[in-house]
């Protein structure tokens, strides 16, 4: 009875993170072309180096975000809510403080620093990181207020305000770009989005969570601890950061803006499948922090199982996309940014796959408080990405974008398994945790590959009518599904698959 209370609770909590995804990648599929229509795709590729010289922000704002979060879900009780509110009063301080002054040093030194770093002389920079840091800040405060809703696993809330600020930006996008068509209108909308999220989450946090609010204030031990788990995070966030970015910053340094608005447009496309994945995912922090009284074994058991759901669907979602990438792109932004794109897309897509694989371990780590050990994880990943991107880039140049993702992922892969090989030995056994971690990513890439060949052979050439398209994604999807699960049924764990994927559809068609 324990094990079907768990399993919904996660399964709802996933459609929920999953509906909103679906928004969210909707809405950016529909306005990328959009914007590259009336920017051009030289403005578009400004705007993506603009908020790849902001991204170093969210090293701050994700820990603090995950700190209180944890700090919370393991002080649900109404005896200890005294505790969460100096908490929340500090979490809120340290985004008022440290957040507000980042904001400030980006918004008024970045334009300094893309002019150096990317030789880049438009006159709309300076709207453009104030617009841009001014969203970051925001995103910063709704962490904190975020963090509370993830504690309680309230998901629906969440998503809820996940579309409502898609929605917003993507209004805004729609009205405002084509009035004034710079750089900086479009950060300009992607910041009213995030304005409009934080007004959101305030207004819920303060209907939904009262009794644990309190205004900023500096509570020394509480401070802290915030700051004690979020330290190495800082760490995993920058190496996280680095892996994201790397390809991003060396063609800006090294080639026009125009190659990074073909990188960016793939990386979109695949960065949105890849995040609806890990949103789906990213339920079981919470989930994991709650049960740490319960057995080892009982945990990774449910880490397994999990994992394999999760890797079933990353496989399925990212593997689609390989051999419908040139038919996408040609339909969604044409056929000049197709042709350029097209194989970037491809190898990002099986970086994505393999990046997948250890979410959900990741996750686990956090949830036990292990946060060095993906300090030590996003590290070796940032390493081998970076190294791998100052080399390849520009020895063959604009082809080589992606390859750096695939590298990097794979070491990643291998530094979760040798930092968990001690704890999983006896708990769960290599041979276990091949079946369900590594044969979803293994059996998928390699399915998706061969649907590549076999539609490059059957339809060659990218033009086709949209529903074709969505045919051809759909009937990938399934091709990928089928070919991981009919694996996985095989062998001595195949009972706890089937078991648990009749679980789902139960869940599903109910």
């Amino acid at each position: 009875m324990a094990d079907k209370t768990t399993s919904a609770r996660l399964l709802t909590n996933s459609a929920f993170n999953a509906s909103a995804f679906v928004v969210a990648a909707a809405l950016n599929i529909l306005v990328i072309p959009f914007v590259i229509r009336h920017l051009g795709l030289s403005a578009f590729g400004i705007a993506g180096l603009v908020a790849a010289c902001i991204a170093p922000a969210m090293i701050f704002s994700a820990p603090l975000g995950l700190s209180a979060a944890r700090a919370f879900a393991m002080r649900l009780d109404p005896d200890r809510q005294g505790e969460a509110r100096r908490y929340f009063a500090s979490a809120l301080f340290l985004a008022l403080t440290i957040g507000g002054t980042i904001a400030i040093v980006l918004g008024l030194g970045g334009p300094k620093l893309a002019r150096t770093a990317f030789n880049l002389q438009q006159g709309d920079l300076g709207p453009a990181f104030a617009f841009a840091a001014f969203g970051w800040l925001c995103q910063c405060f709704s962490a904190v207020f975020l963090s509370l809703l993830t504690a309680r696993q309230d998901y629906g809330s969440i998503a809820s305000l996940n579309v409502g600020g898609t929605v917003v930006a993507t209004a805004a996008t729609f009205v405002m770009v084509p009035m004034l068509p710079q750089a900086s209108t479009y950060l300009a909308c992607q910041a009213l989005g995030a304005m409009a999220a934080l007004a959101g989450a305030s207004a819920l946090s303060l209907r939904l969570c009262r009794g644990w609010l309190s205004a900023p204030a500096f509570h020394r031990t509480e401070a802290r601890d915030l700051a004690r788990f979020g330290s190495w995070q800082l760490v995993a966030q920058g190496g996280g950061l680095i892996a994201a970015q790397a390809d991003r910053y060396l063609l800006g340094a090294l080639l026009p803006p125009e190659f990074v608005g073909f990188y960016v447009v793939a990386q979109r496309l695949e960065e949105a499948i890849y995040i609806g994945v890990l949103k789906i995912g990213e339920i079981l922090f919470p989930f994991f922090s709650a049960l740490q009284t319960e057995a080892r074994d009982r945990r990774v058991d449910l880490l397994l199982r999990a994992s394999w759901m999760l890797n079933l669907l990353a496989a399925s979602a990212l593997g689609a996309i390989i051999p419908a990438a040139g038919p996408v792109l040609y339909l969604w932004t044409g056929p000049h940014v197709a042709a350029e794109a097209e194989l970037t897309l491809v190898t990002l897509s099986v970086a994505g796959i393999l990046g997948c694989g250890v979410n959900a371990l990741m996750f686990y780590l956090l949830a036990e408080g292990r946060s060095r050990a993906n300090a030590i994880i996003a590290f070796v990943t940032a390493v081998v990405t970076l190294a791998t991107s100052a080399l390849a880039l520009p020895a063959f140049g604009w082809p080589a974008a992606g390859w750096s993702a695939c590298a990097g992922m794979l070491a990643q892969i291998v530094t979760v398994f040798a930092l968990l090989g001690s704890s999983f030995d006896r708990a769960a056994g290599w041979p276990r945790i091949f079946h369900f971690v590594l044969q979803p990513l293994l059996i998928g890439i390699a399915a998706a590959l061969v649907l590549q060949q076999v539609v490059n052979a059957l339809i060659p050439g990218s033009v086709l009518p949209w529903w074709m398209v969505g045919g051809l994604y759909g009937a990938a999807v399934v091709a990928i599904s089928a070919a991981v699960v009919a694996v996985s049924l095989l062998g001595r764990y195949g009972k706890t698959c089937a078991r648990d994927l009749q679980s789902v559809w139960r869940r599903v068609l109910r």
